[in-house]
């Protein structure tokens, strides 16, 4: 399988409160410690988890959770000027489709990066051209299907 794109909020459902994606999220999040899945990242969602944790004033929980991320992420990429120039590209067309500025940075850096799959739950990923969202739940029960056919 090609590298992924792991979106913040796997992470976060991971470590978060009951949720229908936290099992899924936290089997993802065990598939890149025990490196079974090929993820990148970038810097933008350690923006995110210290945004969002500090907003709801639990930054220990912020600042552990942007560690664990930046220690089991590999490839952890940059925001450079490139990519905002084509985030301002793609937010122009796509903002008005409901994708948010942060989505779109990620998808620019994506695309300046050769990823064309994201694993994500933001089904807002699925309009924009070039960009192929993986559902967790999807490939967590793909796979708990595979090992129940193969026992």
């Amino acid at each position: 399988m090609d590298k992924l794109f792991l979106d913040v909020n796997i992470p976060m459902y991971a470590g978060g409160k009951d949720h229908r994606y936290k099992e899924s999220c936290a089997w993802i999040m065990t598939q890149v410690a025990d490196g079974n899945l090929a993820v990148a990242t970038d810097t933008e969602a350690i923006q995110e988890i210290l945004y969002r944790y500090g907003a709801i004033k639990h930054w220990k929980i912020g600042v552990a959770m942007a560690n664990s991320l930046m220690q089991l992420v590999p490839e952890i990429y940059p925001v450079d000027l490139e990519d905002v120039r084509r985030a301002v590209d793609l937010f122009q067309e796509y903002g008005p489709k409901g994708i948010t500025a942060r989505d779109v940075l990620h998808a620019a850096v994506m695309m300046n990066r050769g990823l064309a799959r994201i694993m994500s739950t933001d089904s807002h990923f699925d309009l924009i051209e070039g960009i192929t969202r993986v559902d967790p739940e999807d490939l967590f029960l793909h796979r708990r299907r595979q090992k129940s056919i193969s026992k």
